[in-house]
């Protein structure tokens, strides 16, 4: 083995903003696989369509050209400014697609009131991942053009003569350095540009498909936006709508004191789950956030409201959240000032006030709406009733087949465990917890009705490795099946689960993140009907507790605790930050008030969208093949914070 460089001065390296981009894409864009390399696309679509929304633009066009490699953006905005920016001696044009956080977004009030970009990152690491980009601006009756490569200048910027109007184009290729020998997927543009149609009345937008003999053209135009969206997203689905005759909800708001805006079209159907889509200032945000809690508070109070109102509450039976939501398909789009998003890719919103805000918005107008329309506040409410009854039903059966057997065996299962009284799975919580001083808190924090606590001592064995004599002879795994009750492998029978909700509850650091996913990996591996059932989530405790005032903020990571400094923290405030070292240090009443109380707690429910992926991806993280697991982490170092050691 060849022997490692001494660690001095000259191992440091300081690299160049957009040369730091190229070493590490996946900071920037989520990845370099097709996600990453259509995110390019939406990074200058979604400056274009900033234009709409702030009103200087009602006209985008895309081309894909020939090649499915090389794309184009067109908009009849205001263009971007091509004198110079006199801090950096350079034209604004060269600043925005060269230099990182650089842009006309960041004051609110100023050039744009409301956009989907935050960060002035997008066009620059389009830029900095593209072996190609020309930019062409139309300003004050004349035609601005630059060209660069890789991030480089290769082509100053000049007039190139007269023009009508104003605008901005841009046309660039994904580098096959980076991103190998793929290319965009026609469809995939087309959905996306549609529903950014949908998401703004009146705009219009073309696209172009040159892949197609003869090229395709695409005009999107939706004078009822997401009115006109939300039947089709039904009809998609193949379920009626309750009742038959349509009982669309649909209401826009403008708070301009909350400086929020929101639009939203609802609709209950005979389908058994719900499907929410949310955005936010246009950007999709697949993963939720604060405003599609908000929008999930708001129909569970609205109905129960009604209800409760109109003496429509059932006798026998409980309508719980999940049961007012079943079916309700909805497409929500909201307008926040200063958004905060998880990261770059912007896949889930994290302002803790939006949450409240939208509720606040919709909760009375629906009600208001039940209350206009008491046919269809009649189909909804019998709706719900139905469904708690099937779900009661459903519930009471599983417990005569299995709850008894689980129940009658109370002499078998681990002697660590601290079960709960319930014996309905129904409602009853196993939370798995990191460490006996740890789980002497949450023993102490608990409902002792419907929640258990198995505390874990150190790293449970890594079961992608370890052979079935191995995991047999486990003592931490073996008292997590006896404690679930329900088998394992070939002999798995969610029917005998005996809880069914089980949190994965470890500290917030590094080693915490690891036990995690050998627990998750052991799931997947040998109980993944648990994850397929929705069973599984992972606990959210918080990292740092600020006090700012006689106000008490929890935040879950370092980012998290920025944010919150940023958005409460006044110039003449000096907060107090305490940072947990882990579990054990939070007192009972604290752990139970942010991780053990469902009406206050934060948890992620374990999911697999691509199993084949998620199969892959453990093979490589968890699996004997060194060289696999070494590749991984090398593409994806960019994404690792500051580790706990």
């Amino acid at each position: 083995m060849a022997q490692a460089k001494a660690y001095t001065g000259d191992s440091i390296q300081a690299l160049e903003e957009l040369e730091a981009v190229r070493k590490r894409p996946g900071m920037y864009i989520g990845g370099i696989d097709k996600t990453g390399y259509h995110h390019l696309l939406w990074e200058i679509v979604d400056n274009s369509i900033d234009e709409v929304i702030n009103k200087h633009a009602s006209k985008v066009e895309v081309t894909l050209h020939k090649n499915g490699k090389t794309a184009t953006v067109e908009d009849n905005g205001r263009g971007i400014p091509v004198d110079q920016v006199a801090k950096l001696k350079k034209s604004a044009v060269e600043v925005v697609f060269t230099k990182l956080h650089a842009g006309a977004k960041f004051e609110r009030g100023g050039s744009y009131q409301v956009s989907g970009g935050l960060h002035g990152v997008g066009a620059s690491v389009t830029n900095a991942l593209s072996s190609e980009l020309t930019v062409s601006v139309k300003r004050d009756g004349e035609r601005h053009e630059m060209s660069f490569a890789k991030g480089e200048v290769t082509a100053k910027l000049k007039k190139t003569g007269a023009a009508r109007g104003s605008g901005t184009t841009v046309t660039f290729s994904p580098d096959e350095e980076i991103f190998g020998k793929q290319s965009f997927d026609a469809k995939v543009i087309a959905e996306r540009l549609e529903i950014k149609a949908y998401l703004h009345r009146g705009l219009e937008i073309v696209f172009r498909d040159e892949t197609q003999s003869p090229p395709a053209v695409h005009t999107y135009h939706h004078e009822h936006g997401i009115e006109e969206y939300l039947p089709r997203l039904v009809a998609a689905r193949g379920k009626l709508p309750v009742p038959a005759t349509g009982g669309v909800f649909y209401m826009e708001k403008d708070d301009k004191e909350a400086r929020i805006g929101l639009e939203l079209a609802l609709q209950w159907t005979e389908s058994t789950d719900d499907v929410i889509k949310t955005y936010v200032n246009s950007v999709p945000t697949a993963d939720g956030g604060t405003h599609d809690a908000g929008l999930r508070s708001a129909i569970v109070k609205a109905v129960r409201n009604y209800m409760s109102t109109h003496d429509l509450d059932p006798k026998g039976v409980t309508v719980t959240a999940e049961d007012i939501r079943e079916g309700v398909v909805a497409l929500l789009s909201t307008y926040v000032h200063d958004p905060l998003f998880q990261n770059q890719t912007k896949n889930r919103l994290t302002n803790p006030e939006v949450a409240g805000q939208v509720e606040g918005l919709v909760r009375p107008q629906l009600e208001n709406f039940l209350n206009g329309n008491p046919n269809w506040a009649q189909a909804v409410v019998a709706r719900t009733i139905i469904a708690a009854r099937a779900r009661e039903a459903s519930r009471a059966a599983a417990q005569q087949v299995s709850r008894k057997t689980a129940v009658s065996h109370r002499l078998n299962l681990p002697g660590k465990l601290a079960d709960c009284s319930s014996t309905d799975p129904g409602e009853s919580e196993l939370f798995l917890v990191e460490g006996d001083s740890a789980g002497g808190s949450a023993k102490q924090g608990r409902d002792r009705r419907t929640q258990a606590i198995l505390p874990l001592r150190g790293k449970v064995l890594n079961t992608e490795q370890a052979n079935n004599q191995k995991l047999l002879a486990n003592k931490e795994l073996q008292d997590i099946v006896s404690a679930l009750g329900c088998g394992m492998g070939d002999t798995f029978d969610v029917n005998k689960l005996r809880y069914g909700k089980i949190f994965l509850l470890m500290d917030a650091d590094s080693d915490g993140h690891h036990i995690a996913t050998l627990l998750m990996t052991f799931f997947f591996r040998h109980m993944r009907g648990l994850i397929d059932g929705g069973h599984i989530y992972l606990a959210q405790p918080p990292l740092y507790r600020i006090d700012i005032g006689k106000s008490t903020f929890w935040a879950l990571d370092d980012q998290h605790r920025d944010e919150l400094l940023k958005q409460h923290a006044k110039s003449n405030s000096k907060p107090s930050i305490t940072r947990f070292k882990g579990l054990g240090e939070m007192n009972p009443d604290t752990l139970k008030m942010t991780t053990l109380d469902p009406k206050s707690r934060q948890a992620l429910r374990i999911r697999v969208e691509d199993f084949i992926e998620t199969d892959r991806t453990i093979s490589e993280l968890m699996g004997k093949d060194v060289a696999a697991r070494f590749k991984m982490i090398t593409e994806n170092a960019g994404e690792i914070g500051d580790l706990d050691v």
